[in-house]
């Protein structure tokens, strides 16, 4: 039943009851509301209440209303199969109504209505909604400054809104909406700029007649109308880095934004005692003027690139960062703009010579062609801009000014190392101002390494000269040697080339770790961000001592020196040359530093951090056996500890994939602590992030174990919980069902037969090929081990795999193709180690009726559609499959069926050249099955049992060449002259073959 006008006091009553602090009022208020948001009329009631001028006060109920009103809009808006949604009737009553309330002046609530018709417009415009932006456009011609203010708040959350359709169509309507609103949005703006520059030159001269108020509000609407000119210019036209079409608004917007800021600049320190609410404005303005620039030099770098464009721009930003005003160098997020911009303009693809030829004679100007021109044309306004000096005075200012550590800095540090070292090394480069000066800087190299490799090494020698390792006190000299460690630090490929690490290791970075002073702190995180970026210039004879100085760094007090050393030392231990031998005598000591850093941090990063040092440790080194008991100390307690952060167990779990696989065959000893963790991530409650690791952990468990203890075996049910979650790990899945089997035997199938039947049946059918060939190998291995009880029992699955062989569509599918050779190879075994079992499936009515619906003829005999199949993808098996192939169709010649006789030629075709074929395909892990088992050290293990059911498959124990002459003979007595004359049509080359395959006189 549809609510109306009558029921709006009673909405009220629950609006307002809803924000009671009475639970007994509210939470029947919340429950009533929830029922009346899917009935007819109820966001019409809403749209009243907020819009009603009696109710103006009453803010908070209002608000209220506004909130449950975009949430049915989000429900309720666009018609759903599960529900009806709103009448087209309301539906245009609610738009009007919306678009005549645009004076609201409770800002709150103007923001959820301008997100509410933000959200109606992406589905309803332009085809339901078609007049949106004009009645907008309509309303702007006559508004006052709130009306206008809340016009553009539409305006850009709707711009923003339709800006993220990505369809072509959708793009090709944004375009037209920017082609009628720019000129309008752009005159605005230059229009209110005007007027904000007045207001604030008649604050600086403190006039009395002004009213604060209206210039704030103009301020607002600007920065919205900025807002909107950067989504018009960036969305609303086509990349010029795909067409090369000039992008005119990017010359309009640029050298006017650019002049806005500079002349906002001049007010920052005069308003920031006197005016605080317009210096926060000033802040946020010039701040997003420089971002909306680079927004626009990313879209449309071609159009950027244009001299009267980059050039003050560049020369702006470069003045800004190396000659600032003393006040704006305290206005860190400007300068952080500053920086970004310069980054963006030296790192752009499109700025960079383009190596390019052109076919000799033809003088058609390509679009690479038209690329390059212009990349050229950029490239020499950049050179100009640009020169020597100013490249190395860019570098200098960044390194002697912005890489040093303030006194804030290391008062921050001093107070939370922990914290000081994630945020100086993980926090976003835009984010912060040293960060954003290292980001710029490592560009800045990059593209200039010839002539700054000289002048970092110049800056480094300086530092080091003027601050030797004996000087303790936080001075300048100290604080540039820790900022010219991190210059040489952040460019140590391309620096290589005019620094040895030898002699700058030996000379100062070793020598600076002999000062324990407190303050030398500062140094020594350097020394071990150095030590871990320049890993690949490490040679031999310097590996034991960058070894060590890690180590001692780890032993240190302070948090955050030993973080760093812990992460230079993943890189060392991960490094393709790590020298194990020179590590081992400090593994005792690095095992114990590492346990305790784990335990002293607090922050989750720091943990994660550790973590993979440990894990990668446990990796890379083979003696792992004599640090086993403390390792397992560590993972229980570790564990213990990590409750409700699943982003930690997952580096747990990883951690402990690797301990059990470096422990090998005597992972054993530490099932105490592992499997209980394996059992609580395995079940159908664990977390689905934990998922992919426990699965992994699962499967090296069963990879490296000697036998299948009863903890273990009791765990294969999970893997139903786990199939029936996804698909997701089926390869995980199959190593894990392979373990069973071949570590599990006749136990496993005894105690899980029922689950197996069921994992395979979930499996089969419904994955795709890639799927099926991961888990077929596993069915032959269970026919193989257990050829009486399994096909029995996995009699649904053989029927699905007896589909597989007779559908067709893989003569162009080469993943088809395989599937159904190894489903064909699994059933021709079958025939071979349990003939009656499949002789009866085939005759089966089930079978028949499930392959009915399928398509499959009735007239046809199941067996020896097979058969077809057996010789048709005999070439697309290997060596025991084809031998199987073999066998199945020398047991089909026995067969009382006169058919028979019609594919005699083919069937002693395939026999005869998988005799002579013999056994070329014995690989050499079959071939030195012989040594293992005789080898008096050989450890059972998963491995070994592999190699000895595959040397023991009875398929290998069969010869074929007398099972073919004995069924030869079988056939010959069933058919009579019937077989004389079937094999007298043998042509006489094969049959010559024949005789030689059987040894036949």
């Amino acid at each position: 039943m549809a609510l109306s006008v009558s029921d709006l006091p009673a909405i009220y009553t629950l609006l307002t009851n809803s924000l009671s602090g009475d639970t007994n009022l509210r939470k029947p208020a919340e429950d009533v509301l929830a029922q009346f948001e899917s009935r007819p009329g109820f966001c019409s009631c809403l749209m009243e209440v907020i819009t009603a001028k009696d109710l103006v006060s009453q803010t908070d109920v209002r608000l209220m209303a506004s909130v449950y009103f975009k949430n049915s809009i989000n429900r309720y808006w666009r018609n759903r199969r599960d529900s009806t949604g709103m009448s087209t009737e309301e539906k245009s009553h609610l738009k009007q109504k919306l678009l005549s309330h645009l004076r609201e002046e409770n800002y709150q609530i103007a923001l959820t209505l301008a997100v509410l018709i933000s959200k109606i417009a992406r589905i309803d415009y332009p085809r339901e909604w078609p007049d949106l932006f004009s009645v907008l456009a309509q309303q702007l011609q006559s508004a006052d400054i709130l009306t206008s203010h809340r016009i553009f708040l539409i305006l850009f959350r709707t711009l923003k809104e339709l800006a993220t359709k990505r369809l072509t169509s959708d793009q090709r309507t944004f375009a037209e909406i920017a082609s009628q609103f720019f000129d309008y949005s752009w005159h605005l703006w230059q229009t209110d700029v005007q007027n904000i520059l007045h207001g604030f030159s008649m604050l600086a001269q403190n006039a009395s007649e002004l009213n604060h108020d209206d210039i704030y509000l103009t301020c607002e609407r600007w920065f919205l109308c900025s807002k909107i000119i950067r989504q018009l210019v960036v969305s609303g036209f086509p990349s010029d880095a795909k067409s090369i079409q000039e992008v005119q608004p990017v010359k309009n917007v640029c050298p006017v934004a650019l002049n806005a800021v500079q002349s906002f600049l001049p007010y920052y320190s005069s308003f920031q005692g006197k005016h605080p609410k317009f210096w926060d404005f000033l802040k946020k303005a010039c701040t997003k003027l420089m971002k909306i620039l680079i927004a626009i030099q990313h879209r449309h770098p071609y159009s950027f690139g244009d001299k009267d464009v980059i050039w003050p721009v560049v020369d702006f930003c470069l003045n800004q960062i190396t000659n600032p005003d003393p006040d704006v160098l305290s206005f860190e997020e400007f300068l952080i703009q500053c920086m970004s911009m310069m980054k963006s303009v030296l790192e752009c693809k499109e700025y960079k010579p383009i190596l390019s030829g052109r076919v000799i004679d033809d003088y058609r100007v390509t679009l690479q062609e038209m690329k390059k021109n212009v990349s050229s044309a950029v490239a020499g306004v950049l050179a100009s801009l640009m020169p020597s000096e100013r490249v190395v005075l860019l570098c200098n200012i960044l390194i002697r000014r912005y890489f040093v550590l303030t006194a804030s800095d290391v008062e921050e540090w001093y107070q939370n190392p922990e914290s000081f070292h994630h945020e100086q090394d993980s926090v976003l480069w835009s984010e912060r101002l040293r960060p954003c000066a290292e980001a710029l800087y490592i560009v800045l190299f990059e593209n200039h390494s010839q002539l700054l490799g000289p002048v970092v090494v110049s800056i480094l020698q300086e530092a080091m000269h003027g601050c030797p390792s004996s000087v303790s006190e936080i001075s300048a000299p100290l604080l540039l040697k820790d900022a010219a460690y991190g210059a040489a630090a952040y460019v140590y490929y391309e620096l290589s080339n005019y620094l040895s690490f030898k002699d700058w290791f030996d000379g100062a970075l070793s020598l600076e770790l002999t000062n324990d002073h407190p303050n030398t702190r500062i140094i020594h995180r350097k020394v071990a961000l150095i030590l871990g970026q320049w890993v690949s210039e490490i040679k031999d004879d310097t590996r034991r001592p960058v070894y060590c100085a890690l180590v001692k760094l780890l032993q240190e007090k302070d948090l955050c020196v030993r973080l760093a050393a812990a992460r230079s030392l993943y890189f060392h231990i991960e490094d393709a040359n790590f020298s194990e031998q020179d590590f081992s005598d400090l593994l005792p000591i690095c095992w114990d530093s590492c346990f305790k850093l784990v335990e002293e941090v607090q922050e989750f990063d720091s943990k994660v951090q550790v973590l993979n040092t440990i894990s990668c440790l446990i990796a890379c080194i083979n003696e792992v056996i004599p640090y086993a008991n403390t390792l397992v100390q560590f993972f229980q307690k570790a564990w213990e500890e990590s409750s409700d952060e699943s982003l930690l167990q997952i580096q747990l779990l990883a951690a402990l994939k690797n301990f059990v696989v470096a422990l090998g065959y005597q992972s054993p000893i530490c099932y105490n602590m592992l499997l209980p963790i394996l059992q609580s991530v395995i079940n159908v409650n664990s977390p689905d992030e934990l998922l992919e690791d426990s699965m992994q952990l699962w499967e090296a468990t069963l990879s490296h174990a000697t036998s299948m203890v009863p903890q273990l075996l009791g765990y294969f049910p999970c893997l139903v919980e786990i199939l029936e979650r996804s698909f997701d790990h089926l390869k995980v899945v199959a190593s894990i069902i392979e373990g069973y089997i071949i570590l599990g035997g006749l136990e496993f199938l005894n105690m899980h037969a029922p689950t197996l039947a069921k994992v395979l049946d979930l499996v089969v059918g419904n994955v795709n090929d890639k799927g099926l060939l991961s888990i077929l190998p596993l069915v032959d291995i269970l026919v193989q081990c257990f050829p009486t009880e399994v096909p029995q029992l996995i009699s649904t699955t053989i029927h699905k795999l007896i589909g597989i062989c007779l559908s067709g569509g893989d003569d162009h599918d080469p993943s088809k193709t395989s599937v159904k050779a190894s489903s064909a190879a699994i059933l021709a075994r079958i025939l071979v180690m349990n003939t009656n079992f499949l002789a009866q499936m085939t005759s089966e009515p089930s079978l028949l009726a499930h392959l009915q619906k399928d398509g499959f003829p009735t007239e046809e005999n199941i067996l020896l559609c097979l058969v077809d199949v057996w010789l048709d993808k005999v070439d697309n098996v290997i060596s025991t499959q084809k031998k199987t192939f073999g066998l199945a169709l020398s047991i089909i010649l026995t067969l009382r069926l006169p058919q028979v006789l019609d594919k005699l030629d083919q069937i002693l075709s395939v026999c005869t050249s998988v005799i002579l074929g013999g056994s070329e395909d014995l690989t050499e892990e079959e071939s030195s099955s012989d040594n293992m088992q005789s080898s008096k050290l050989q450890i059972p293990s998963k491995e070994l049992r592999r190699r000895q059911i595959k040397f023991s498959d009875p398929i290998n124990q069969i010869s074929l060449e007398n099972s073919v002459r004995d069924n030869l003979q079988t056939c010959a007595a069933l058919h009579g002259e019937l077989f004389n004359t079937a094999i007298s049509r043998m042509h006489p080359a094969a049959f010559a073959q024949l005789k030689q395959a059987l040894k036949m006189p």
